[in-house]
């Protein structure tokens, strides 16, 4: 494989090696999976925006949502047994 070097300043580099160590694996290979990640197309179903934009209606409009605590109940069953979807719970 054929390498290039690639100069950053000194704050960027530690930070960098701290990420690269925090996730058990090289600089180089740290950079690698951000450059695949910056440039994967992200997929985006045209229903799943036209619900967002439905649900922030609601928040503009002033009509009662979940509350904050409710929600962070649900986000905390994600990837447990626990965990229903929205509309299930």
């Amino acid at each position: 494989m054929k390498t290039q070097i690639i100069e950053v300043d000194e704050a960027t580099a530690a930070t960098l090696k701290t990420r690269a160590a925090e996730r058990g694996v090289s600089v180089t290979e740290l950079v690698a999976e951000l450059a695949v990640f910056d440039s994967a197309p992200i997929a985006v179903d045209s229903e799943d925006i036209a619900e967002l934009e439905r649900r922030w209606k609601t928040v503009e409009s002033g009509r009662a949502t979940r509350p904050h605590e409710e929600v962070v109940r649900w986000l905390r069953t994600w990837g447990t047994p626990a965990f229903r979807r929205w509309h299930e719970r």
